[in-house]
C-alpha cells in the first residue's frame, strides 16, 4: 500500500514512513540487546555458579518449588511457561556463569515469582493470548479483503479493530516485563548471587532486553496509526 494510482498519476502515501520508522525502531532495540548481552556474556560472575543454578536458587528462595528448570535450544529463547510451570533457558544462558546469563534466568525467574504472587497484568496477559493469537492471524487478511472488496469499511473496520487486540498485549506486556527485570535485579543484589558492579551489568543486559518490548509496541502504535489515517481519510 506505499502507492496509489489515480488515472494517469501515481503518489506515495506518506503514511509508510511510519511502518518504515517503526522497523528502524525495532532493529535499534534488538542491535542494541545483540551487543549488550555480547558484552556481559564474558563477564563472568565471581560466584560461579551457572544461571540454572541461579534459578534454582531463586525460586526455592522465593518458596516455589512446582517450577521446573528445563534447557531449550536457541539463544535467548529464555521464557517462562506459566500454563505447564516450566522455565526455559536457552543455549546461551543455561549452564553459563556469566553476569549476562544470571540476569536472564533471573528475570525468567521474575516470570515465575509474578505467577505464583497472582500479578494481575501477567494474568491478564495470558487470558488474552489466545484472542490476540487469532485476531493477529486475521487482522490483515481482512484489511486486504476489504480493500479489495471496494473499500469494505465494515470488513476494514473489523480488521482495524483486531490489529488494535495486538497492539494491546504489546502495551499489557511492558508492565509485566519491567517488573519481572524489576524483581530479579533486587534478588540478585539482596541475595548477594553478584556483587554490586555486576547486578550494574546485569541491569544494563535486562534494560536493553526490555527496550525491544518497548519499541515493538511503538512499532504497533505506530502501524495502528497509520492504518487510522489512512482508512479515515478514505472514509472522508
Amino acid at each position: 500500500m506505499g502507492y496509489y494510482g489515480y488515472g494517469y498519476g501515481m503518489y506515495f502515501d506518506w503514511t509508510y514512513i511510519l511502518v518504515i520508522i517503526g522497523v528502524i525502531i525495532t532493529m535499534i532495540a534488538s542491535s542494541r540487546v545483540n551487543s549488550t548481552y555480547a558484552k556481559f556474556q564474558k563477564v563472568r560472575s565471581h560466584s560461579g555458579i551457572t544461571a540454572a543454578e541461579a534459578a534454582e536458587r531463586i525460586l526455592h528462595g522465593a518458596g516455589i518449588y512446582d517450577v521446573r528448570i528445563e534447557h531449550i535450544s536457541g539463544n535467548l529463547t529464555d521464557n517462562y511457561d506459566p500454563r505447564s510451570k516450566v522455565l526455559h533457558l536457552s543455549d546461551a544462558t543455561y549452564q553459563s556463569t556469566s553476569v549476562a546469563a544470571i540476569g536472564v534466568a533471573a528475570h525468567e525467574c521474575g516470570h515465575a515469582i509474578q505467577d505464583a504472587r497472582g500479578y494481575a497484568p501477567l494474568q491478564v496477559r495470558g487470558a488474552i493470548v489466545p484472542v490476540v493469537n487469532i485476531s493477529s492471524n486475521l487482522a490483515w487478511p481482512i484489511i486486504l479483503v476489504g480493500v479489495l472488496l471496494s473499500f469494505n469499511h465494515t470488513l476494514i473496520t473489523l480488521g482495524i479493530v483486531l490489529f488494535s487486540l495486538t497492539v494491546l498485549f504489546h502495551l499489557i506486556t511492558l508492565p509485566v516485563e519491567f517488573d519481572a527485570s524489576g524483581r530479579a535485579l533486587k534478588i540478585l543484589s539482596s541475595s548477594h548471587m553478584l556483587y554490586e558492579d555486576e547486578v550494574a551489568g546485569a541491569r544494563k543486559v535486562l534494560t536493553a532486553a526490555a527496550m525491544t518490548y518497548v519499541a515493538s509496541a511503538a512499532a504497533s502504535i505506530l502501524q495502528l496509526l497509520r492504518l487510522l489515517l489512512l482508512f479515515g481519510r478514505r472514509r472522508d
